[in-house]
């Protein structure tokens, strides 16, 4: 069986996409990872598309210079505005990320199925047609702000309860039946997210993004052949990694707010 021993890379605008690292670590546990997060310009959510596609690429061109065999964009604004752009100029498997509205709307059929992404995901085309195919009763909610928590580590306690609190004030007033984090920040926000949305399932598309990751690896001949044992290297453009370090190794939705 081949071996490709060179590292996949993970972009994100910021920390979010860690908990989409998390996802591929899991499935491909033998696989070396460069993980990059545009930290210096976070967030992309609230930016214009031609912005997003002009930080994107610039920020991946540092991954492709260190020689990864395959990108993976671990966040929605920026696969929405630029990975169409990455696949037609490079020359290695680019994978994107996309809310699970198909999963969700799969489980709840005719039910409400509710999308919590940033205002940018939630302008581009890709989700409307995504949900315009899958989501028969779907409601999209535009959240800015709400990812800055998952940057500041603030994963829990009495502001994030008061902020969602606000934010869905707007659906308040539906049955909800499922949720989609439309964003890689918000898994790490999922214990606040359950608490301000009690019984209500959440889904996220991290999963579904690592598997495509590996059946594209392994139909190319691509994977590293081994079966454990695989480093991760984090890189942020604004300096210092250790939040990203901390979320790495955070158990979902748990924190406390400090670096440890």
């Amino acid at each position: 069986m081949p071996m490709d021993t060179r590292p996949i890379g993970v972009f994100d605008s910021g920390l979010g996409g860690v908990s989409t690292l998390r996802s591929l670590v899991h499935v491909m546990p033998g696989e070396d990872f460069i993980y990059l997060g545009d930290t210096a310009n976070a967030p992309y959510g609230t930016k214009k598309e031609e912005e997003i596609r002009d930080l994107t690429f610039r920020a991946v061109k540092c991954l492709i210079d260190r020689g990864v065999k395959e990108l993976v964009v671990a966040c929605n604004t920026a696969t929405s505005a630029a990975a169409g752009f990455l696949r037609s100029t490079l020359d290695i498997p680019v994978i994107g990320i996309e809310p699970a509205v198909k999963p969700a709307a799969e489980i709840v059929g005719d039910g409400c199925l509710l999308v919590l992404a940033t205002p940018a995901t939630i302008r581009q085309e890709k989700l409307k047609k995504l949900v315009e195919r899958y989501g028969r009763n779907t409601r999209l909610l535009p959240c800015p702000g709400l990812m800055e928590y998952a940057e500041r580590l603030e994963l829990e306690g009495p502001s994030i309860d008061a902020f969602l609190d606000r934010l869905l004030l707007p659906v308040r007033e539906l049955k909800i039946d499922a949720c989609v984090l439309g964003c890689t920040h918000y898994p790490f926000l999922k214990k606040a997210i359950e608490k301000a949305l009690p019984g209500v399932p959440i889904f996220d598309g991290n999963e579904g993004t690592a598997r495509q990751a590996r059946r594209v690896l392994e139909e190319r001949g691509l994977l590293s052949g081994k079966g454990e044992g695989g480093k991760v290297e984090f890189i942020s453009t604004a300096g210092g990694t250790e939040k990203m370090e901390y979320l790495f190794r955070v158990p979902e939705g748990e924190g406390n707010g400090r670096c440890v």
